[in-house]
């Protein structure tokens, strides 16, 4: 995917099918920004039918230099980390599709707040594409071309446009191309973000019937008891029974973490915590 690609699939949101543009203003850095994915991933299944997503990044201007263009490009990349990279590393998996994107910054997120790695060096980004297995040559070659800095720069332009000045900010766009979008900075409850769906469509808003939890975990890589529960509009103790039997057939993998279980598609060949 080149620079125009990006520009034209971003800008171009008045061609859209569905009634709302939805625009989520994410920071690789922020903890509020990790703590949002399960309620944007609730919100996508249930109510995508609504609305398109397009995930946009909102990165401090102090995490991103001039250094990064040359640091991207040395040698040994390997050896290098910086601040921008995390930033341009979600642009080059966007290049491998939207969902790519949106996967891989939530596993940047789970390496940054669960593993405590450090996701500003080059390898461990390389192997967060590996782990959610997109191809890892392409990647290399997205995330040191022009075109990751290009698509960053969108991202920026866009937020400058929109009047974004914090992660993380919804923005909803109606169909009319000439009513401005409706921001909300922050995080707050699933309710809100319903109501505000529904004001916008101007009629009661119906839930899609949820996926079947292998479709489930095939969209979204990492999933908690808790989120499981919410989404199929189940306790946590039959969440957890479900998830068990697909354990036992070796289908999904579990992993004990502090006060919560996280669940994900059993990956051959690929260590859990590290």
């Amino acid at each position: 995917m080149n620079y125009l690609t990006v520009i034209d699939d971003t800008l171009h949101y008045s061609t859209s099918a569905k009634p709302i543009e939805l625009y989520v203003f994410l920071d690789p850095y922020c903890k509020d920004c990790w703590s949002l994915q399960p309620l944007l991933r609730k919100l996508q299944v249930e109510y995508d039918h609504y609305f398109t997503l397009r995930v946009a990044l909102r990165t401090p201007i102090n995490k991103l230099n001039r250094n990064c263009l040359t640091e991207r490009q040395d040698p040994q990349p390997t050896k290098r980390s910086n601040p921008c990279f995390p930033s341009l590393a979600v642009k080059a998996a966007e290049f491998q599709g939207k969902r790519a994107g949106f996967r891989y910054l939530s596993c940047l997120f789970e390496y940054s707040f669960l593993k405590k790695r450090d996701v500003t060096s080059f390898s461990v980004l390389v192997e967060i594409a590996a782990r959610i297995n997109l191809d890892v040559d392409e990647f290399i070659v997205d995330f040191t071309s022009e075109e990751a800095i290009r698509a960053l720069q969108v991202d920026m332009f866009l937020g400058n446009e929109m009047e974004v000045d914090e992660a993380p900010t919804f923005v909803f766009f109606n169909s009319n191309i000439e009513d401005e979008g409706l921001k909300v900075s922050g995080l707050y409850d699933y309710g809100i973000y319903e109501q505000i769906l529904e004001e916008l469509i101007g009629e009661q808003i119906l839930p899609d019937i949820p996926p079947s939890i292998s479709s489930l975990f095939n969209r979204f890589d990492l999933l908690t008891t808790k989120e499981v529960a919410e989404i199929y509009h189940i306790s946590e103790k039959e969440a957890e029974r479900e998830l068990k039997k697909r354990l036992l057939k070796q289908q999904i993998e579990r992993i004990p973490f502090q006060d919560r279980t996280l669940w994900r598609k059993k990956q051959p060949n690929c260590s859990l915590i590290k």
